[in-house]
């Protein structure tokens, strides 16, 4: 098992593991993903294990259920994901360093490899974008330039 200082949130079992130092910007995209219909994996510490070629992320259980919103305290218990598939990760970053058609990354641990994109998470749009994101990492939906081409 990994422990890591990231996010983690999940629509329909699959999650996105969202990583950035303290203050980028983490939690505050779980909130806005919350409302938009994504369930909560963890916030803050992430544990990861490698499962049948797979990782699943999970919140360590002193933060299980727990949120942070700056400026308001720490909720919860929420409601969570249980047992998701990490598929995607999302590396939180100022806009300045997002690529207007980036190349595409990847992220790896315990020998599994995921597609990767950088996401300001300050961005109006950057729930659809996680979304769009999310879907195109699964093969829903192609993309004709960029991150997943």
């Amino acid at each position: 098992m990994m422990l890591l200082h990231a996010s983690s949130i999940a629509r329909e079992g699959d999650a996105v593991l969202l990583l950035g130092p303290p203050g980028s910007g983490k939690s505050d995209l779980v909130l806005r993903l919350l409302h938009s219909g994504w369930s909560l994996v963890a916030d803050d510490q992430v544990a990861l294990r490698a499962e049948a070629g797979e990782l699943r992320p999970a919140a360590p259980p002193a933060l299980a259920g727990l949120l942070e919103v700056r400026g308001l305290g720490l909720f919860g218990p929420l409601p969570t994901a249980l047992s998701p598939v990490l598929r995607l990760v999302a590396r939180l970053l100022p806009r300045a360093e997002i690529p207007r058609l980036p190349e595409p990354e990847s992220w790896s641990a315990a020998g599994v490899s995921l597609p990767a994109i950088r996401l300001h998470p300050f961005d109006a749009a950057a729930p659809a974008r996680l979304g769009l994101a999310l879907d195109a990492a699964l093969g829903r939906i192609p993309c004709r330039a960029g991150a997943f081409a």
